[in-house]
């Protein structure tokens, strides 16, 4: 018997292995060799960051959902009836959930993600549990332009995005700018943004947030070069780096590397690349904002800031904007 739920055939933009192989051999080459950190999210690397939103140093997911807990009905509010809702790098969905339970008569939810199979199963999870929602998942690289999907358009009043997690930050603001006009673009005149940003604080805080006692961040920092090994014909030797994340007080954010332990030489397909002891690759930033700086930001990409909400130790805020 066929399903009862509203989900569509999911719409596959995934980046080719053609496109990782570009941005892993133009970033190896670069002085300060860098990998995207986008790339981190094959299937064991998003099972490694889901581990890591419930370790207890990692206080964003937790600190987040309790902040959507308590707003989710000012957010359902101001959104309205039969909104059609957008989220960008939906991951496992949970945080989702706390939304649609809340928003009158939702018309479609579009879950944008890069993990195809992580992707799937969420979206099929939901579609399960809200039978009435039209959910329509597309895997995709939403820092790219694409195209929302036109039948989930026909029954909404609003649009609305939606970008939890503080994954803003590991854009830099030049290209956090960029993604928010690319979003106003995308969603519309009027379209809403409700987006997760961390909030700077005391730097002990920060480093142990990326460096837990379990060792699960080092393992999803270190599995970017085991997904190398196994999609590129790589030559990468685990155990000849080691994760290494720090807080960088003058430009306010996380940096997390990975360190060289030795001399060596490392062949990516017919590609070799050297490696000096303690050279470094840069696989990710996280940057932390103020709340009036990140509204700043905000504003210049058109727009207007509504409403930040935090918790009352201020770790986290949730930024609801309205397209200008």
């Amino acid at each position: 018997m066929a399903p009862s739920y509203a989900l569509e055939r999911l719409q596959d933009l995934e980046p080719t292995a053609a496109q990782f192989r570009s941005a892993v051999l133009d970033g190896l080459a670069q002085r300060q060799k860098r990998l995207p950190c986008k790339f981190f999210y094959d299937a064991e690397g998003s099972r490694l960051f889901d581990a890591i939103c419930d370790l207890p140093e990692y206080y964003p997911t937790r600190t987040e959902c309790r902040i959507l807990e308590v707003r989710a009905r000012d957010i359902a509010d101001l959104l309205g009836r039969r909104v059609r809702l957008v989220e960008f790098g939906s991951g496992a969905g949970y945080k989702v959930r706390l939304l649609l339970r809340t928003l009158s008569e939702p018309a479609a939810y579009v879950p944008v993600d890069i993990s195809r199979s992580q992707l799937l199963s969420a979206a099929t999870s939901l579609a399960r549990d809200f039978p009435a929602l039209h959910i329509a998942p597309m895997c995709a690289d939403y820092t790219q332009p694409f195209s929302l999907p036109n039948s989930t358009q026909k029954v909404a009043l609003a649009t609305a995005g939606f970008f939890p997690g503080s994954t803003i930050g590991n854009f830099n603001p030049e290209q956090a700018w960029a993604f928010l006009a690319q979003a106003r673009r995308l969603l519309g005149r009027g379209a809403w943004m409700i987006v997760g940003v961390d909030v700077h604080k005391d730097s002990a805080v920060l480093n142990a947030a990326y460096n837990d006692a379990a060792g699960v961040t080092a393992a999803f920092n270190l599995n970017l070069l085991r997904r190398i090994n196994r999609e590129l014909d790589g030559t990468f030797d685990l155990e000849a780096f080691r994760h290494r994340a720090f807080y960088n007080e003058a430009e306010r954010r996380i940096e997390m590397h990975l360190i060289s332990l030795r001399d060596q030489s490392v062949d990516v397909g017919d590609e070799a690349f050297t490696f000096a002891a303690g050279e470094t690759i840069h696989t990710e930033d996280s940057y932390k904002y103020a709340i009036g700086d990140f509204q700043r930001l905000a504003a210049g990409a058109g727009f207007e800031p509504v409403a930040a909400w935090t918790d009352p130790d201020r770790l986290f805020a949730i930024h609801m904007l309205r397209a200008s």
